[in-house]
């Protein structure tokens, strides 16, 4: 089983990224749309918690960037009828630190903010992962989570997907804007970014 991955990011996309390690091997890593927003540049260093999926017809890589994600991960698919694109899904919008609240508060009606969660899927994933998060550590989701630069890109990245872009589209104008400008805050951020994809249309 392959575990982690590091490496150099190759390219990424909305879905997935393509990693070459020291060895020269490469692997295609499925990220959420969390794990998008967070891909460093193009070139540079990156290490990604893995998790392997294996069926009858395919044998999928996907990829996290902490053990908590990929351990919350693995705890989603053990739910019955729960696949990984849906898990993949869950974890593009929720922390593992906020399912573990949503679960533990019961909130039925955050879940089914999820594409392909309803109601009665909700209750049941509710049901099925009580008592089973408990390894999730909330110091080390606040860190991670605590304001500054990388917590900016994020918020620029989420306004920007948000606007309609595609993370693939628009990191690579974020972090030239915030490597110019890292006093930004994030809607001085976003309007610098929205002025260079107006240049680029123009050129």
């Amino acid at each position: 089983m392959i575990a982690l991955v590091q490496g150099r990011l190759v390219s990424f996309n909305d879905k997935s990224c393509l990693v070459i390690t020291d060895s020269g091997l490469g692997y295609e890593v499925y990220v959420s749309a969390m794990g998008v927003q967070n891909m460093p540049g193009q070139g540079d260093e990156i290490e990604l918690h893995t998790s392997m999926v294996v069926r009858e017809d395919s044998m999928d890589l996907y990829g996290f960037f902490s053990r908590d994600e990929r351990e919350t991960f693995n705890v989603l698919l053990n739910a019955p009828k729960l696949g990984p694109k849906t898990a993949l899904a869950i974890l593009g919008i929720f922390t593992p630190a906020q399912i573990q609240k949503i679960i533990n508060t019961e909130d039925e009606a955050s879940l089914t903010q999820v594409p392909g969660i309803g109601s009665k899927t909700a209750r049941r994933l509710i049901l099925d992962l009580k008592d089973r998060l408990g390894f999730i550590s909330l110091q080390q989701e606040e860190a991670r989570l605590s304001p500054g630069p990388r917590g900016v890109r994020q918020d620029v990245l989420a306004g920007l997907t948000s606007l309609g872009y595609s993370a693939a589209e628009v990191t690579p104008l974020v972090d030239r804007v915030l490597e110019n400008e890292p006093d930004l805050d994030v809607s001085s951020a976003i309007r610098a970014v929205l002025k260079e994809k107006a240049r680029e249309k123009l050129g």
